[in-house]
């Protein structure tokens, strides 16, 4: 999706995107731009200071006007010295700080996104931008950007101060100045294009990098070590590749401006030499113009290789702005609908079509209309793709159907904020995510201010209670990575504890104990009973205990109701429930 989007852009106007992030430090901004004119100032005073050295100093003879002049010229250097070094402390503290400010702008951009995003959309390629490209920034707003203002600076003072040494010379550095900086804007560009297409190999890298490490019990299973390395070795060498062709231009650059810049120069002294000789100018003179003309071509020399630098960080910003301009397309409308209070838990689904963005010629959902009472226990089963979980997806509100309403206590869900909806619902998925923290932390993501002494009950109502005492460090245990150091019937009464401290009024159950052993499954459905009590679920089943003691149990095939009634009366029926009963749970 994003290398879709991606706009071919050949100017500098992404950084133009760097300025809200930058305008808040104004202050930072003003001390810099004031330590960066006095440093400036010290610099461009010690052509003065020797051009007088030289004509008035050595040629009064006098020792005392000498060390006058040389203790000008130190203090001119000290001066020189201490500013520069504001100057930089500043730009960088600012560039570190836009930086972060960037990356969390982004983060809280991308975790807001919804999952039709993700549908398309690697999650390494989103991790690269957040940090590849974000370094990319931080060269340019923090050294970079120091650099390139000191050089700034340091160009038209110095060029100016040219002008008023001699014209002559500096009419003919103006004229040579185009010939040299023309060739230097052209490369820059194909640097801008390689800096890109880097970026995008190192973020496919990334992405594969992510996949892989995320599924290595599954790659060791199949023995599959070897094809993964390979693949993700000739990324690698892809991505060498890409940035070998950028290094290479960029070098080129670097050589054509450091060439013609101080071969241009040093024309423009051996002119100054013959004047010299021909007493049209003093000795001084061209000494001052000879360091006003090594300050342009230093100055120069610099903003050629950071134009380099911005180009990179151009391409950079214009792939991180793709990720802050993306829209999510679930969203609170301007004046949401406030759900009722308290809730009563129904739940109405009336004529819902729903086909994912990523296929949008198949119904996943296709005519689906369905009540929930107030405290019911419904159970929705189906064979593989009838689009049970669908339902779970469109009731969270992370796709909106095409046709159709969902209403929850009589609100269409489309009207009301997003996140008050979801706040109704407790969701236990199939897969539960743990995160990398302690067991306490984990469980408190249900309801962040809850207290240890609810977070303990809730983990006692889960029958969680007994493992999470058992572990080395009880509730502060580090669970590891989305939980690698807990069994899947641990991580299910974990991610049970969590929905019982958010004690929601409506409960999802998307298959929560079908991949569980028989031991695990008891401990988990018994706490899923002491869950669902006074609440209204809907179990997305697999597992025959879950169905029997539903209210009522919803036959889904190809994303239509087939038939809805009892364990008993579908049975009777000899319907599409009988023969998933026979296969699925031994009846």
């Amino acid at each position: 999706m994003l290398e879709e989007t991606a706009r071919q852009n050949k100017s500098l106007s992404p950084l133009r995107s760097l300025l809200p992030f930058i305008t808040p430090y104004k202050k930072t901004l003003v001390l810099a731009g004031s330590a960066l004119l006095l440093a400036a100032g010290a610099q461009l005073s010690l052509p003065i200071a020797l051009r007088y050295l030289i004509d008035q100093g050595f040629l009064a003879g006098g020792a005392v006007s000498i060390d006058r002049y040389f203790l000008a010229l130190f203090a001119l250097a000290a001066a020189f010295g201490v500013f520069s070094a504001l100057r930089f402390y500043l730009v960088s503290w600012l560039g570190e700080r836009v930086v972060a400010d960037v990356r969390n702008a982004v983060f809280r951009q991308v975790v807001q996104l919804d999952p039709s995003f993700f549908e398309v959309t690697k999650t390494g390629e989103v991790l690269s931008r957040m940090t590849t490209d974000t370094t990319l920034i931080q060269s340019i707003s923090g050294a970079g950007l120091s650099i390139a203002l000191r050089s700034t600076i340091t160009l038209v003072g110095a060029l100016t101060m040219l002008a008023v040494t001699s014209p002559r010379l500096t009419g003919m550095i103006l004229i040579l100045v185009p010939l040299v900086i023309a060739p230097i804007i052209l490369i820059g560009r194909r640097v801008r294009t390689l800096s890109r297409a880097s970026q995008d190999r190192i973020a496919d890298t990334s992405g594969l990098a992510g996949e892989t490490l995320n599924a290595v019990p599954t790659i060791q299973a199949f023995t599959l070590e070897k094809l993964q390395s390979e693949r993700f070795a000739d990324s690698v060498f892809a991505a060498f590749g890409t940035a070998v062709s950028r290094i290479r231009v960029r070098a080129l650059l670097t050589a054509i401006a450091v060439v013609f810049i101080f071969g241009a120069v040093t024309f423009v002294l051996w002119i100054g030499a013959q004047a010299v000789i021909a007493r049209e100018m003093t000795g001084g003179e061209l000494g001052q113009f000879l360091l006003y003309a090594i300050f342009v071509a230093g100055a120069s020399a610099g903003l050629s290789e950071m134009w380099g630098e911005i180009q990179r960080a151009a391409g950079a910003m214009e792939r991180l702005m793709e990720l802050l301009e993306a829209k999510p397309s679930i969203t609170a409308p301007a004046k949401p609908v406030a759900l009722p209070e308290p809730s009563e838990g129904r739940i109405s689904l009336q004529k819902v079509n729903f086909a994912y963005p990523s296929r949008p010629g198949v119904l996943a959902v296709d005519g689906f209309s369905l009540e929930v009472k107030p405290g019911e226990t419904l159970a929705i089963v189906g064979p593989s793709g009838a689009g049970k979980t669908t339902l779970v997806q469109l009731l969270l509100r992370f796709y909106d159907p095409q046709s159709g309403s969902i209403k929850i206590d009589g609100v269409d869900i489309t009207l009301a904020n997003p996140q008050a909806v979801r706040a109704r619902i407790g969701l236990v998925p199939q897969e539960t995510m743990i995160f990398g923290t302690t067991a306490r932390e984990n469980i408190r993501y249900g309801r962040l201010h809850a207290d240890d002494v609810e977070i303990k009950a809730a983990a006692q109502a889960a029958a969680a209670d007994n493992f999470i005492s058992q572990l080395p460090n009880g509730y502060e245990t580090f669970l590891g990575e989305r939980g690698a150091r807990l069994s899947g019937g641990q991580r299910q009464r974990i991610a049970i504890a969590r929905a019982v401290l958010k004690d929601p009024p409506i409960l999802l159950l998307d298959e929560a104990t079908s991949s569980l052993d028989a031991e695990s499954e008891r401990l988990v459905q018994e706490a899923l009973e002491h869950l669902m009590r006074g609440r209204t679920t809907i179990i997305i089943a697999h597992r025959l205990a879950s169905v029997l003691k539903a209210d009522r149990i919803v036959v889904m095939d190809k994303g239509r109701i087939v038939d809805i009634g009892t364990h008993e009366e579908l049975i009777a029926r000899d319907s599409l429930y009988a023969w998933l009963a026979t296969l699925q749970f031994a009846v």
